[in-house]
């Protein structure tokens, strides 16, 4: 699990820098939906992070949500409520599975928000040809393209899984916590 979100980060991060590259910035709409993607994900790899339990998890789940007490007036109290008590212990732990549960389904709905409101727009391309007779449509060349790529990345994914299942791991997430 922890080698298949790290890859989609890999592949996420691309995303990102291939927009950047090619101004797709431009799409007001289309952007923002992507950042919200992007910051939904960051939220649920963050959520997904702590549920080892182990040191680094720990700290980093008390580091982190100790950045909420920063917010005037109420940030004590989304601390607290966050950690469903006085500090990062089970229930904190039960409330991150949860959420690390239903943020990927939030995720997929965003996609779908984002794959429209691209659709509407259309694309940045590097040409910048706006005729419909010039442009390349998705199926068959873009489809295939797409599946043999995806076939490779879970080819990659198994091999890495199997040969080096830690390799992107921290090593001391493998100590139990100790509060």
């Amino acid at each position: 699990h922890s080698n298949g979100a790290s890859m989609f980060f890999l592949f996420l991060y691309l995303h990102i820098g291939r927009g950047l590259y090619w101004g797709s910035y431009f799409l007001k709409n289309v952007w923002l939906s992507g950042v919200t993607i992007f910051l939904m994900c960051m939220l649920a790899a963050f959520l997904g992070y702590v549920l080892p339990w182990g040191q680094m998890s720990f700290w980093a789940a008390t580091v982190i949500t100790n950045l909420l007490s920063a917010i005037p007036y109420v940030g004590s109290e989304m601390v607290s409520w966050v950690w469903g008590g006085f500090a990062v212990s089970n229930p904190t732990l039960i409330r991150f599975f949860a959420f690390h549960f239903v943020f990927p389904f939030l995720v997929a709905v965003f996609v779908v928000v984002h794959v429209m409101l691209l659709h509407e727009v259309g694309s940045s391309n590097p040409l910048g040809m706006g005729k419909m007779m010039d442009k390349i449509y998705f199926h068959p060349k873009f489809l295939v393209k797409d599946v043999v790529g995806f076939v490779l990345a879970w080819f990659v994914l198994m091999v890495v899984s199997v040969e080096a299942p830690y390799v992107f791991m921290d090593c001391e997430n493998f100590i139990p916590s100790n509060p």
